[in-house]
Parts: C-alpha cells; sequence; structure tokens
C-alpha cells in the first residue's frame, strides 16, 4: 500500500521551506500531494489558483512522487478521498504553533485524520510566503528565499503592479 500524505496551503507563493519540507516528507512517504484551496476565506491572493498550481508543477516535474492538486470544501474530506494518511504542517516558530494545534485538533475531531508537524530547517525559519511577497513588492531580494520560477513571477507581477 502505498503511504501518501497530504500538504496542504495557499502556497502564495511556494518559498524554499515549502520545497524543503516537501523533500523532507518523501524520505517518510511514497508520495507528496500538495493541496490548494480553490477557495480561501482570509486571504486574498496574489497568485491565481492556477498560476500556484503551474509554478509547484513546475518546480517538481521530474518528481513522480509529488501531486498538485486543488480541493474545494473541508480538507478532511479530500485527505479521504486521496487515501492519504495524515496531514503534514511545518512550523516555524511557537506562533505558528497555536493555530496549527487548533487546525490538527478540528481535522483529528471532524474525521480522525492526523497531522505530522515538521519543524522548519534553519535557513528557513522567518521564511513565510507573507514576508517574501512584501518585500518582492518593494523591490527587496528574495531570490534565495524561493525557487527561481517563483522569483521570475514575483518580479513580473510586481513589475506589472508599479508600472501601473
Amino acid at each position: 500500500m502505498e503511504r501518501i500524505v497530504v500538504y496542504p496551503g495557499t502556497f502564495d507563493p511556494i518559498t524554499n521551506g515549502h520545497v524543503d519540507l516537501i523533500i523532507r516528507a518523501l524520505k517518510l512517504f511514497d508520495k507528496v500531494i500538495v493541496a490548494i484551496p480553490e477557495e480561501v476565506c482570509h486571504k486574498n491572493p496574489l497568485f491565481s489558483v492556477e498560476e500556484r498550481l503551474e509554478m509547484i508543477k513546475e518546480i517538481f516535474k521530474d518528481n513522480e512522487k509529488v501531486e498538485v492538486k486543488t480541493f474545494k470544501g473541508l480538507l478532511v474530506d479530500f485527505v479521504k478521498d486521496v487515501g492519504a494518511l495524515a496531514i503534514i504542517r511545518g512550523l516555524r516558530a511557537v506562533s505558528d504553533f497555536e493555530y496549527e494545534l487548533q487546525m490538527a485538533l478540528m481535522n483529528s475531531h471532524l474525521s480522525g485524520v492526523e497531522t505530522i508537524f515538521f519543524m522548519s530547517s534553519e535557513e528557513n525559519m522567518f521564511v513565510s510566503s507573507s514576508i517574501v511577497k512584501e518585500v518582492a513588492k518593494f523591490g527587496g531580494d528574495v531570490s534565495n528565499k524561493v525557487p527561481k520560477i517563483v522569483y521570475e513571477k514575483l518580479r513580473e507581477k510586481f513589475q506589472t503592479t508599479n508600472n501601473k
């Protein structure tokens, strides 16, 4: 039986921290499904769902053990539909823990699905999609915090925005 895990998130955009977590998860699981919700209640994404899918697929195009999918509705229903054993989440700092714990407990309550937490690697401890977007928006160099395709797309997006 294939051991599948789901890594959910908005990935707006995917960072090197996300990529690191996926690679590390592949040491424990046969397949990682990167799951992007089609509907996001509390965020205003910079990139469309399609753009995020495209970037992540490009990053992992040579790795058949990584799939990228979108989902609607409850994450736990998606997890069961794809036959995954668990959900993985990354923790950067204590500030992440409270929110992630609440989500993990609710997911467990709803379906019994377990959440496995990975600590961020030291070099990615302070990296978040929000910080990356903020720095990139004002012309800062985030080239060592995101994959090359993401860096290029951020430059395109903000060049277009700044020229309006």
